[in-house]
């Protein structure tokens, strides 16, 4: 009986694999750990901005975000189509684990400044965590005006100027 050499090379066809150690029929796993774990992820400041702006207009009292001069930029960028800025009023700091968020408000009249303050913080807190998984460090607001129950918004008198 003649042994055919084409069987026992590791390249043939039907030649069985060998593992790193040698031993034939064990094959070597590939890529180390969970595949959760192989590579990282990164959260742009923008993405943690646009979660927190969406989470902050969601609280009761919260009548709009940034200063009045931000809002009037705003208004006009609103127009624009594709143009909404759901991050008016946010600026996010991001880290690796880790996220710090400034939020300026407009609050309606009549409600308790520390009350929505507090809600707007538990708020965006739990959707930014929830959503990103990154730590939030700290929440810090700015309450930049009140909107009086008379006034107009800075919106809507810009678009009675415009025809």
């Amino acid at each position: 009986m003649t042994e055919n050499p084409q069987q026992n090379r590791p390249d043939s066809p039907g030649a069985a694999s060998r593992g790193d150690d040698g031993r034939q029929g064990q094959l070597t796993k590939r890529g180390g750990g969970a595949p959760a774990t192989r590579g990282r992820t990164t959260i742009a400041d923008g993405v943690v901005e646009k979660i927190a702006g969406m989470a902050a207009r969601d609280v009761v009292g919260v009548h709009a975000m940034g200063s009045g001069l931000s809002r009037t930029f705003g208004a006009v960028r609103d127009r624009v189509p594709g143009g909404k800025s759901v991050t008016r009023g946010v600026k996010a700091e991001v880290g690796e684990s880790q996220t710090a968020l400034d939020l300026e408000i407009v609050v309606d009249y009549g409600v308790a400044i520390s009350e929505v303050a507090r809600d707007v913080r538990e708020n965006v807190i739990a959707a930014v965590e929830r959503m990103t998984g990154l730590e939030v460090v700290e929440v810090n607001i700015a309450v930049s005006d009140v909107k009086l129950p008379d006034e107009d918004d800075d919106e809507d008198e810009s678009e009675s100027r415009v025809q």
